[in-house]
């Protein structure tokens, strides 16, 4: 699987797709409504990244940037053939990546100087901790904290952060995280929590991470997500997640969908044998009217963007 995100213009999102994948999503592409591909390395990396664009019956414009708008290139391709070459060389960080399309560099104007934070100590402290704990989280990308980082000091008559000092302090606080991560080895437990929830996805329980902002919206919505052969569902939402990244286990919620207590309950046995089989530990009573725990925990969860 390449290490990339892939976004298309009708809001399509892939993450680790393979070759064959992309080459489809590229071949693909032309059609009103789907004409350009975004593709972004894992984890995102601010002003890193290639885009191309194409129109039935038209040629396919190719761009990338390399970490400043100083560096934003642009080429031209006839066919897929070509894009589909450079974008998977530009994938693996391949040497040579771009000797085939002709670059010219862009003239992106002048870059905008952003002005610095004109807050207090404690505001400041008090902004970059919450940015920080979503962070920390592992399920934000950078717009998403961008946006928060904009939004979480507004008042009725004042709001203290603008859209370009939020992203400086997003992309600031993503890097230091970025650089963290790069010291992790091996498998993280959040890691060990997907391949449990992917198998019991696979094994007929509609499983969900980091699922909705709390439990009344997560229990109204869980049925939506469960495909017609699904017994049952177990999730964790926003609320989980940053009690999980504070260090205080993880609770997961879960249930059948026919209501039961009997089905509720072979479906969270079901969750805690899966746990076990990735080397997780849960605290569980037997009870299907209680949350099942997951701890001890370490919450280090690779961002992806």
């Amino acid at each position: 699987m390449l290490e990339i995100t892939v976004k298309t213009e009708n809001w399509e999102r892939h993450v680790r797709v393979s070759a064959e994948e992309l080459a489809g999503l590229v071949r693909r592409i032309g059609g009103d409504g789907d004409r350009f591909l975004v593709v972004q390395r894992i984890p995102d990396l601010p002003d890193v990244f290639v885009q191309v664009w194409h129109e039935a019956g038209g040629g396919y414009t190719l761009e990338h940037r390399d970490h400043s708008a100083d560096r934003h290139f642009q080429a031209m391709a006839d066919g897929p053939e070509a894009v589909i070459a450079a974008i998977s060389g530009w994938a693996r960080q391949e040497a040579g990546w771009d000797a085939g399309p002709a670059w010219s560099l862009l003239d992106m104007g002048p870059t905008r100087e952003v002005p610095p934070l004109d807050l207090d100590e404690e505001e400041r402290e008090e902004l970059e901790r919450h940015v920080r704990e979503v962070l920390v989280g592992g399920y934000a990308s950078r717009a998403e904290l961008t946006e928060l980082a904009e939004e979480y000091l507004v008042s009725e008559d004042r709001r203290p952060v603008s859209s370009e000092q939020a992203r400086a302090l997003a992309d600031r606080m993503w890097l230091e995280r970025v650089a963290e991560q790069a010291e992790w080895r091996g498998e993280t437990d959040p890691e060990r929590l997907t391949r449990a929830f992917i198998a019991l996805q696979e094994a007929g329980v509609t499983a969900r991470e980091n699922f909705t902002c709390c439990r009344n919206c997560g229990q109204s919505e869980i049925a939506g997500e469960g495909g017609p052969d699904a017994r049952g569902f177990v999730y964790f939402h926003s609320q989980c997640t940053d009690s999980a990244a504070a260090g205080h286990g993880l609770a997961l919620l879960y249930g059948g969908f026919d209501g039961s207590s009997e089905t509720t309950g072979a479906i969270g046995r079901e969750v805690v044998a899966a746990l076990e089989v990735v080397g997780l530990r849960a605290e569980w009573d037997g009870d299907p009217g209680r949350a099942i725990t997951v701890t001890p925990l370490d919450w280090r969860r690779r961002l992806v963007g």
